[in-house]
């Protein structure tokens, strides 16, 4: 198992409530808003960085191109 990070460069209270699904599933170690709004990170948990890309990609608003996404595997070294 691996950490992705899903750096989202907007950030819309609406996406809360996909996060908060996402979350309840234990398919998300962190997840927060960047301090000066520039968007937020969102660490998946997921067995491959396609399975990661699948969750983000239905986020209703990368569907709607309200965010734009940018995937990375995390390496957790600590």
């Amino acid at each position: 198992m691996a950490y992705y990070a899903a750096i989202l460069h907007t950030y819309r209270p609406q996406h809360l409530a996909y996060l908060e699904s996402l979350k309840e599933q234990g398919k998300i170690f962190a997840m927060d808003p960047f301090a000066d709004g520039a968007g937020g990170l969102v660490i998946d948990i997921a067995d491959s960085l396609e399975e990661a890309k699948e969750m983000a990609e239905k986020d209703p608003y990368v569907v709607e191109g309200v965010r734009r996404l940018e995937m990375h595997e995390w390496k957790r070294v600590r």
